[in-house]
């Protein structure tokens, strides 16, 4: 039987007498940009936002009142109040982790909202309150909140040169093999919003009017934001686009937004804010890990605007260039592991074959130059019979070549999961025929009639000569996870796996873990374990998507690959390029946001073998661009045996910024490097590695 408890609640800030909270600036830098005032329960924080003008925001520390008494923005003589009387809601929903079943905490086959769970509202006491100063933001820190097992404070950070801020639950738990999933947003105390506005998933503009006795209903909407304007300016609502939404088998659009009276029933008030469904898409929901003594950031991000919701929501969709990825000199965008079966589900299941199809346009509309499919996944006929396999396969190659022009590419793909064990992928730099099975007699390749060349495998010698002879590649998919729980670590003393045609793995941020400030480590710590194994390997980012459609939250569950290429390879031509680069590492992966326009080291690419300084250091090159403020830069080094870890700070950077750094990191007895650079909202990029050995000079 399945059981599931709901506490029904108001999210409450206790009513009860206090002395006056006293403020605490020992750590706040009154020289900087930001200030900060005090009157009796009044705290108020002014940091610069950016175009002359400045953001305020008054906490309200009394019992009674609501937490934010006033947000405005304008100049510093004439601040413009934007919303006022708001208390930040969170709602923390508690379940179960599997952590026996498979891999521990890599876990994605989990069914969390299938075993009991308790949603809680988090609760706040306003009993201190504190402000620092971290780079260029200021954090507000107040109280402590509860939830069930969970404790913790409330953190609100403003980032100087932007109108944002970001609210911020940080609590943790010592319960073990824990889940979680949250909502959040805030609940509006006085009637003074008098519009809501939001771009529909056509990506037109929705506003209605506020009717504060409607009871909470959730929307699907497009970048994933809802913005609520009073008389004299807009506030807006988001989650971070990429760390908010852990790993699914489906992007579909699961109305991530909420307005509303009594939100689940639960808020006391009406509000506007961010939402999980906990069922997810019903396949795989694993939700977020917990671990125990983590800090789980649950959190939202707020902008301001003086003009109205129009230019709150523009301004939001620069923080993802739109939900589009950026076109860089030099570079073309890849994504990989699509499983949409356009061939089985539409080609040859005797449907009309539109002439455009929607996967195509989607792909177009995010800015992906080219796509690299995972066609067939339990669909078709890899062993055959011939006929079909063969008929399955041109079908896939006659569809590529048409909806292939001078700015896409669209390449032929499988996930085909036999003869190296657990899952991988692969990729051939021309349209290969080859039947994934092969009986006593029959040979390794013969000419067919209409086909020419077919490849008969039969086991991994086979598998392996053939990525040779026609310079394909093969890769690990979700390695150390779903199917491939135990790979590529069971196979890295193998030929196959030693060869150059096995590229080594794929990356997507899975699993999910709010604690951490950085996605995907799963696949980033085998990157670094492959190096110090000493093959040289590369790691492509993956979606690992199944239907591709306009509706679906696409962003939010897509990555990207930038190749460093001056052309977009043309279909009938082939696609050597491609892989060439993919698996001589030059290529950069990121979720979209952070963007490493130039990256050197003594004066060569990812993926070539450099001569270290006299001194052990490098002389490392990084042009780096970013939309959301950054966290930092990290150089990881390896030694054959040990990792380490060089983190650069970059906390004092806004907004919108692009720089060139210039690092020298000490690497004396390391065999190679890495680079990675993350943002506020835990987004980010990573190069792949430079291999390293010492020199007597440059």
């Amino acid at each position: 039987m399945k059981f599931r408890f709901l506490l029904i609640a108001a999210i409450l800030v206790p009513m009860f007498t206090q002395a006056q909270v006293k403020l605490n600036t020992a750590q706040f830098n009154r020289k900087g940009e930001a200030s900060v005032t005090s009157q009796k329960e009044l705290i108020e924080i002014t940091w610069p936002a950016g175009e002359g003008r400045f953001g305020r925001v008054q906490f309200d520390m009394s019992p009674s009142g609501a937490l934010f008494r006033r947000i405005a923005l304008g100049t510093r003589a004439s601040p413009v109040t934007i919303s006022e009387e708001l208390d930040a809601a969170f709602l923390l929903t508690v379940g179960k982790r599997d952590l026996l079943s498979q891999n521990g905490w890599n876990i994605f086959f989990d069914k969390v909202p299938q075993r009991p769970f308790q949603t809680f509202p988090v609760v706040l006491k306003k009993n201190s309150i504190s402000v620092k100063s971290i780079g260029s933001r200021t954090v507000v820190t107040v109280g402590t909140l509860a939830a069930d097992r969970f404790s913790g404070a409330l953190e609100v950070t403003f980032y100087n040169g932007s109108p944002l801020f970001n609210v911020a639950a940080v609590i943790s738990t010592n319960a073990e093999a824990t889940a979680i999933v949250y909502d959040a947003g805030l609940i509006s105390r006085t009637e003074k919003w008098k519009t809501l506005s939001w771009a529909n998933t056509n990506d037109q503009l929705e506003s209605a009017a506020v009717q504060y006795n409607d009871p909470a209903k959730n929307l699907s909407v497009k970048y994933r934001t809802i913005a609520a304007q009073a008389v004299q300016g807009s506030l807006a609502i988001f989650p971070p686009p990429h760390q908010y939404f852990y790993p699914l088998d489906e992007a579909f659009n699961l109305k991530f937004i909420w307005q509303g009276k009594n939100h689940r029933n639960m808020l006391d008030g009406y509000g506007i804010g961010i939402r999980q469904e906990l069922e997810g898409d019903r396949r795989f929901v694993p939700w977020f890990n917990a671990p125990p003594k983590t800090k789980q950031r649950l959190n939202f991000f707020c902008l301001l605007s003086d003009a109205g919701n129009a230019e709150a929501i523009g301004s939001v969709k620069k923080f993802t260039n739109a939900d589009r990825y950026v076109s860089l000199p030099g570079f073309k965008t890849m994504s990989s592991h699509f499983h949409n079966e356009f061939i089985m589900n539409v080609v040859l299941a005797g449907k009309p074959v539109p002439e455009k199809p929607e996967f195509v346009e989607v792909f177009k509309r995010l800015g992906v130059d080219m796509v690299h499919l995972g066609e067939f996944h339990y669909t078709a006929h890899p062993k055959g019979p011939d006929s079909l396999r063969l008929k399955e396969l041109k079908a896939l190659f006659e569809q590529c070549k048409r909806l292939s022009d001078n700015e896409f590419l669209l390449m032929p793909g499988e996930e085909p999961n036999e003869f190296f064990g657990g899952h991988w992928m692969n990729i051939f730099p021309k349209p290969v025929y080859w039947i994934m099975s092969r009986g006593k007699e029959v040979p390794f390749v013969e000419n067919r009639p209409g086909f020419g060349k077919v490849y008969h495998i039969g086991n991994k010698n086979d598998m392996l000569k053939l990525l040779q002879e026609e310079q394909g590649l093969a890769w690990t998919a979700h390695a150390r996870t779903k199917g491939s729980v135990n790979t590529p670590d069971i196979y890295n003393h193998e030929a196959f796996y030693k060869s150059d045609r096995f590229m080594g793995a794929a990356w997507k941020a899975m699993p999910a873990d709010l604690s951490e400030p950085r996605l995907g480590n799963r696949v980033l710590d085998l990157l670094d374990d492959m190096n110090n194994w000493g093959e040289k390997k590369t790691v492509i980012a993956e979606a690992d998507l199944f239907t591709v459609t306009h509706e679906n939250e696409m962003y939010a569950h897509m990555n990207v690959n930038y190749l460093m290429l001056d052309q977009l390879p043309k279909y009938d031509e082939g696609w050597l390029p491609v892989v060439n680069a993919m698996q001589q590492g030059r290529f950069f992966s990121t979720t979209g946001e952070v963007l490493m326009h130039e990256l050197k080291a003594n004066g060569k690419l990812s993926g070539e073998t450099i001569t270290l300084n006299a001194d052990g250091t490098a002389d490392v090159s990084l042009k780096l661009s970013w939309t959301f403020p950054m966290n930092f830069v990290e150089i990881i080094s390896g030694d054959g045996e040990k990792v380490y870890r060089e983190r650069i700070d970059l906390t004092k950077t806004h907004a919108f910024g692009t720089q060139q750094f210039q690092f020298s990191p000490q690497l004396k007895g390391r065999k190679w490097m890495r680079i990675e650079a993350w943002d506020s909202a835990v987004n980010g990029a990573f190069s792949q590695t430079f291999h390293l050995e010492a020199g007597s000079g440059k």
